[in-house]
């Protein structure tokens, strides 16, 4: 019988991590091979830095080039993480934008490009994953990428609460249909992190204090307070974790 800590090893898994060249991505794909998954990143740029961090931990990388956004990509991107791998894991749904404008001013673009990365890819090449998965008769892990504004309307970024609402409840419907098959399907809703899509709000003194001030931990979030749940959704360790969505958010939400 394995060890509690070996129970959080990764060790001969591959991790296919969206959105990777940065940010919250790049702190995942580092997460997953400092616990010893090899890392495809999935990805339109390629990121020197995330490569690094990645093979410094002596794991093997590669980088496929693709806008998820574009629905016929998907399918090249599981046949070729799977041509230079051999086998796939762990899937992290990290990808995602966000755009910003009044409500009744917000464009149809501004919608569809949102719902596009936000959420159809997530449901597609879960969906792509999941196949692959059942034919090789393999367990798997699915970690979601959720948002406060999965639990909460916020302002101005209608697309994207839309989508991370959907992401959340979309977690739970593939939890209970894949379970049975030894796919665990979870999610993580970050709270407010350093980041590009928060340097709006972070640039914004009124908004920026008043973030903080609703801040239990009385900080904003760096993307290594996210490689700890991360390694415990894709690891054996969460094997009875089912369709549970992990706020990550200094205490937020309890606030």
């Amino acid at each position: 019988m394995s060890s509690l800590i070996d129970r959080f090893r990764l060790d001969g898994k591959t991790a296919l991590v969206t959105g990777a060249a940065r940010g919250l991505g790049q702190a995942y794909a580092e997460a997953l091979a400092e616990a010893g998954a090899d890392v495809v990143r999935v990805d339109m740029s390629h990121s020197a830095e995330t490569e690094a961090l990645v093979s410094r931990h002596g794991r093997k990388t590669s980088w496929i080039q693709a806008n998820l956004a574009e629905r016929d990509s998907i399918p090249r991107v599981i046949a070729e993480a799977k041509q230079l791998t051999g086998r796939l894991d762990i899937l992290v749904n990290n990808a995602g934008i966000i755009r910003r404008e009044d409500f009744p001013k917000f464009t149809e673009k501004d919608w569809d490009d949102v719902i596009d990365v936000n959420l159809n890819a997530v449901f597609f090449l879960s969906q792509a994953f999941v196949r692959e998965l059942l034919a090789a008769g393999r367990p798997g892990k699915i970690i979601n990428i959720a948002s406060m504004l999965s639990f909460q309307g916020g302002i101005r970024v209608p697309s994207y609460t839309a989508s991370k609402s959907a992401v959340m409840g979309l977690t739970r419907l593939m939890a209970n249909e894949l379970a049975v098959n030894g796919i665990n399907v979870n999610a993580i809703a970050p709270g407010y992190f350093a980041t590009d899509n928060t340097a709006q709000l972070r640039a914004d003194e009124k908004r920026n204090q008043a973030i903080l001030d609703r801040i239990p931990a009385g900080r904003w979030g760096t993307p290594d307070d996210l490689k700890g749940a991360v390694v415990f959704l894709a690891s054996e360790a969460s094997d009875y974790v089912n369709g549970y969505t992990i706020a990550v958010d200094g205490g937020w939400l309890a606030r």
